[in-house]
Order: structure tokens, then C-alpha cells, then sequence
């Protein structure tokens, strides 16, 4: 394996992405891999993140790259897929100036799952199974099928997604069967390096607006809303607990911050520890955390068996995790969210909403529509699309 640190900036590393590489990139930071040495695939994260470690000390390859999926429990449809990369890029640096926007086709067809009175329906279905199934909360999404005449350029795609949400980790990732992961999330799952530990939960959202007074009060409102603050406190209470038995110490703010992205208001608990054993590695993390409250619900087995009830698709890598650990045990996963899967001329796109008791089936699918807008704007299409 070759490792490159040659002078680029992360915008240069992103252009060069070509579908089949793994990337993962901010504005400020980029690692592109390109080519696979080795394989390392397993239903259960925990298995993975041990099968990983080994296989980077038998072949002394430095690093893994790859996916985790939604569904971690027994029986599940799609696997844990890390590559071992040929050649690794890294850049860092000063944000840059982003390319142009490249030109996308217009889809040919267009198909949602569910419908919009679907969604809403879902939604009282699943305030309803929190009061008698006694859960606190629920991740329900939909999807958007979109269909093409010619292939799709995965690469133009992903060149919008850096250039439209410099403050996400871009991402694209091969996934097994052919098809490819590219999305633009704004959340970090987990960072390792050294002992330290670095999370950041989102729960609670509300959309931006084109007025800055609507905005702001959106953003307003969303900070004082006891609904999102209730999905909030859930999230980092899951997360804290998670990591409680790993870190020799944990810093969590009395409260959540709000924060941005060009399409979306958000609450964050940004989160730190100290690791009070340096043999466990990112990996291992990821896999203790995932899935959280943030993307499937609480208590998290009845949750995930609420939302396969109701979703009308598999979820496949969507509200998974895509990141990298290296053969030290440190590295970076992000939630696998503002997203789609890509296969030749097709692409399935999705988005989705934290229901509690007070949830309100209308506001929960405007959420949604707010959150499609990160993968239709990278397509150049509006709203009407979702």
C-alpha cells in the first residue's frame, strides 16, 4: 500500500474522487482511497471491529475504510464492509475555493416510499406503538426512488455535496452488490486519537428558511422547543451510557447548542473522553454506539422492529456509519444520513424524523422534505421532487 501526503487541498482531493474510490472529506480535511488489498465483512460490528484489527496487523496494511449498515441485529440483510485500500490520499489545509457546479440529468421517473399521506399515517401509526409498545422514541424515514435514462455520474454528485455543505463530512463508499454510498452528513458518530474521544449527537430539527427573520426564529424556536429538547436528552443519554464503560473520564455539556446547515437547523451536545484502555479502538466504539437514538429509536431492539414494520424499504447503509480506523485503533465515523444508495441508472435517497409522543405527522414530513433537499440541491432539483 502507498500513502500519498503530496500538497493538495481537500477540494482537490475531492475532485479526484472516481467511483470505486472511498472518500471522506470537510472543507478542511480529505482521505481518498483507491483500490482494496483485502476485504473485511461481518453482520455484527462487534465481530468486524475485531476481524479488522487483526487483519490490519497480519498484513500491515496502515488503515480501513468502509461502511457499517442500519440493522446490526441478528438476521440482518447487509453486512459490515471494510475495504483495505491500495493507495491512500490525505490532505489538510485551509478551506479552498470549491469547483464549479457540475450539470446533473433531470430523472425520468420519480417514485416515493411512501406517499406523503403514507408518511403522515406511519407517523400516528408510530405515536401510537409509543404509548402501547412503552417506547420513548422512534426514527421513521422515507425514501425517494429516482430513475435515469443514462448512467448517473456518481462523481458529479459528490463534487456538488462538498461544494453545497462545506461544514459535512462528504462521503462516498462502495458497497457490496455494486452500488455506491455517497451522502453529506453533518453529524459525527465518534473520533479516536490516542486516548482522546470526541463525539457529537445531533437530535431535534427544524428547517431553514430563505427569510433570515423566519429563520431565526425557526432556530429560536427549535432551542426552546420541549419536544426536540425531550429527543435531544434521550440521544445523549444513550450516547453517554454507551461510552461510559470505555472512558476514564467524560465531558458532557448541561445543555445542547444550536447549530446549522444550509438546509436544516439542529440541536448538538458535543461530547469528550478519555480512553481508559488505549487497545480499544474506533471501531469498537462505533459498533458499542450504533445504532443510536438519533436514527432508530429508544429502547433500540423494540425501535428498529417498530421502524421495519413501517417502512415500506430496507434501509440497507442508510442511518449506518461510513468512517475509517487505522491500525493504531484511531480514525473517524460519521451517521450515514443526507444520503443515497447509487446503482447504475437509479438512486434511492432518504430522510427521516425522530418521533416522540408530541411529534405532529405534518411538521414530521415537511422535516423530511427539508432533509432531501441536501441530495436535490447536489442534483440541482427543488423541493417538488420529494
Amino acid at each position: 500500500m502507498t500513502t500519498s501526503t503530496a500538497p493538495a487541498t481537500p477540494a482537490e482531493t475531492t475532485v479526484r474522487y472516481q467511483r470505486g474510490d472511498f472518500l471522506f472529506a470537510t472543507a478542511r480535511r480529505a482521505l481518498l482511497a483507491r483500490g482494496a488489498l483485502g476485504t473485511v465483512t461481518d453482520a455484527d460490528p462487534r465481530r468486524l471491529a475485531r476481524s479488522a484489527a487483526a487483519e490490519l496487523d497480519r498484513s500491515g496494511v496502515p488503515l480501513a475504510v468502509g461502511v457499517l449498515p442500519f440493522d446490526t441485529g441478528p438476521g440482518a440483510a447487509s453486512p459490515g464492509h471494510l475495504v483495505l485500500p491500495r493507495t491512500v490520499h490525505r490532505a489538510q489545509g485551509e478551506a479552498s475555493a470549491a469547483p464549479p457546479a457540475a450539470d446533473l440529468p433531470a430523472p425520468a421517473a420519480t417514485r416515493r416510499l411512501p406517499s406523503a399521506d403514507g408518511h403522515r399515517e406511519n407517523v400516528r401509526a408510530a405515536v401510537a406503538a409509543l404509548r402501547d409498545r412503552d417506547l420513548r422514541k422512534a426514527v421513521l424515514a422515507r425514501a425517494l426512488e429516482l430513475e435515469f435514462d443514462a448512467p448517473i455520474p456518481v462523481e458529479a454528485i459528490v463534487r456538488n455535496l462538498a461544494r453545497g455543505n462545506p461544514r459535512h463530512f462528504t462521503y462516498a463508499a462502495e458497497l457490496p452488490g455494486g452500488r455506491t454510498l455517497v451522502g453529506a452528513t453533518p453529524e459525527l458518530l465518534l473520533s479516536r486519537t490516542g486516548d482522546s474521544v470526541f463525539t457529537t449527537p445531533h437530535a431535534g430539527s427544524m428547517p431553514r428558511s430563505a427569510d433570515p427573520e423566519t429563520d431565526r426564529a425557526n432556530g429560536e424556536a427549535l432551542l426552546a422547543s420541549a419536544k426536540d429538547r425531550e429527543e435531544h436528552d434521550l440521544v445523549i443519554d444513550y450516547v453517554v451510557e454507551s461510552l461510559r464503560p470505555f472512558c476514564r473520564t467524560l465531558d458532557v455539556p448541561a445543555g445542547p447548542e444550536l447549530v446549522s446547515t444550509p438546509a436544516i437547523w439542529h440541536l448538538r451536545t458535543s461530547i469528550t473522553g478519555e480512553l481508559a484502555d488505549r487497545s480499544v479502538t474506533a471501531l469498537d466504539l462505533a459498533a458499542a454506539m450504533h445504532p443510536t437514538p438519533a436514527v432508530c429509536g429508544t429502547p433500540t431492539v423494540a425501535a428498529r422492529d417498530l421502524v421495519q414494520e413501517l417502512e415500506p424499504f430496507d434501509r440497507g447503509y442508510y442511518a449506518g456509519a461510513v468512517g475509517w480506523v487505522d491500525a493504531a485503533g484511531d480514525g473517524e465515523w460519521a451517521v450515514a444520513i443526507r444520503c443515497a444508495e447509487v446503482a447504475d441508472k437509479s438512486m434511492r435517497l432518504f430522510a427521516g424524523g425522530g418521533i416522540v409522543p408530541a411529534s405532529d405527522p405534518d411538521t414530521e414530513y415537511q422535516e423530511t422534505i427539508a432533509k432531501f433537499r441536501t441530495l436535490l440541491g447536489a442534483m440541482g432539483l427543488d423541493d417538488s421532487a420529494s
